[in-house]
């Protein structure tokens, strides 16, 4: 729950599921919604996919998925796994093999749909491996690859059709007495992905990974996920996301983070809020901000930051950041710390100044932590 008591309004209540781990990272039961990417090199080239998943990890990646389509790859993948910073998904489908050697070779989870790959036996020789090798699963139901009866029985890919795929395929683990797994209904139709995951969220208590899959280019992608995850994710729907851009997976990174953000779901790094500039600005705004955004990824500690380009919105946003600036007249603007009025600054060196004063503040935030941290701890002896 993201709770306020102070303003309300801003609560939300996050569904009830139950906990399953993929690798140490918690899923569901009230852990911290876990964001995820997917790696698009070729996973037998284990350099450029350690890069990949280790760039995806400094954006912030919780978990990060890597397909699985072929026995060099599963060969491949353990080494992947020993030098990933974070748990690694195999991607699969169909092949059983590729499971089971995905499960030996150290995976924290298998995407996998227990329906889709052969007899009774292979589904348990599966998840015998999965079992014994401390393995999760995550059910991936897609609205393009339905399996042909039920698109028969509904004519079309719909909601009822997804829930009832991922409610067939849960039976099948929880028959082998398996409950580690989490579950996807995605579809490239946002309302189609919206309607499936409400149903699919009260059928089951099991943790749901949230994604509008193939949702398209940056800024369409983005568009399409913030509407389809945002709205799921307001509604307190989903305990792990992935946002599928194509794009770079670091973007994918990104781009979950600051819908989590927005929703005040998750704090990582530095939220800036800035306007979006016209002809009373005191500088120029949209460069700035741009410049600031660069500088400013290295920061991790969750902040604030108003970047306003003039005086009729500037001090009232700057009230509720831990850093602002405010344009003013004559090359000049002034500079807010905790919301309150601190110094002048020019506008030529305003870039470093407010880089050096983040930077600080970051600082400052840690140690108090470590503070409050220390002091509980004692009062716990």
């Amino acid at each position: 729950m993201s709770h306020n008591p102070v303003r309300p309004w801003r609560n939300i209540d996050r569904r009830v599921s139950r906990q399953i781990h993929v690798g140490p990272v918690a899923v569901g039961g009230g852990a911290p919604i876990s964001v995820q990417t997917m790696t698009n090199t070729l996973t037998t080239d284990v350099a450029a996919t350690v890069a990949q998943v280790q760039a995806a990890a400094d954006a912030g990646a919780d978990i990060v998925r890597v397909s699985v389509p072929d026995e060099a790859s599963s060969r491949a993948l353990r080494e992947i796994v020993r030098e990933s910073p974070v748990p690694i998904v195999a991607d699969i489908h169909f092949h059983y093999r590729r499971a089971i050697e995905s499960a030996e070779a150290g995976a924290a989870c298998l995407r996998i749909n227990p329906g889709n790959i052969g007899s009774a036996d292979r589904v348990r020789e599966v998840i015998k491996a999965a079992r014994d090798h401390g393995c999760s699963m995550r059910i991936g139901v897609n609205a393009g690859s339905l399996e042909k009866h039920l698109l028969e029985k509904y004519g079309e890919p719909c909601p009822e059709a997804m829930i009832e795929s991922g409610l067939d395929h849960i039976r099948i683990l929880e028959d082998n007495d398996f409950h580690e797994f989490k579950i996807s209904v995605k579809a490239s139709d946002v309302f189609l992905a919206a309607a499936a995951y409400q149903g699919l969220a009260e059928a089951t208590d099991a943790p749901i990974h949230l994604g509008i899959t193939e949702a398209g280019g940056m800024m369409s992608g983005t568009v399409k996920s913030a509407i389809g995850l945002g709205s799921l994710l307001w509604m307190g729907i989903g305990d792990t996301l992935r946002v599928s851009l194509s794009a770079d997976p670091v973007e994918e990174v990104k781009v979950g983070f600051e819908i989590l953000k927005g929703l005040g779901l998750r704090h990582r790094g530095v939220n800036i809020i800035s306007c979006p500039s016209c002809a009373r600005q005191g500088f120029d705004v949209i460069k700035t901000v741009e410049v600031l955004e660069k500088r400013l990824e290295h920061i991790k500690t969750p902040m604030s930051l108003s970047i306003i380009g003039c005086v009729v919105n500037g001090p009232g946003e700057a009230l509720m950041t831990d850093v602002g600036f405010t344009g003013g007249g004559a090359g000049s603007g002034m500079v807010y710390l905790a919301g309150r009025q601190h110094h002048k600054l020019g506008n030529a060196g305003m870039v470093d100044h407010i880089v050096e004063l983040v930077e600080k503040r970051a600082i400052e935030i840690e140690a108090e932590r470590e503070a409050e941290a220390a002091a509980a701890a004692k009062a716990a002896e």
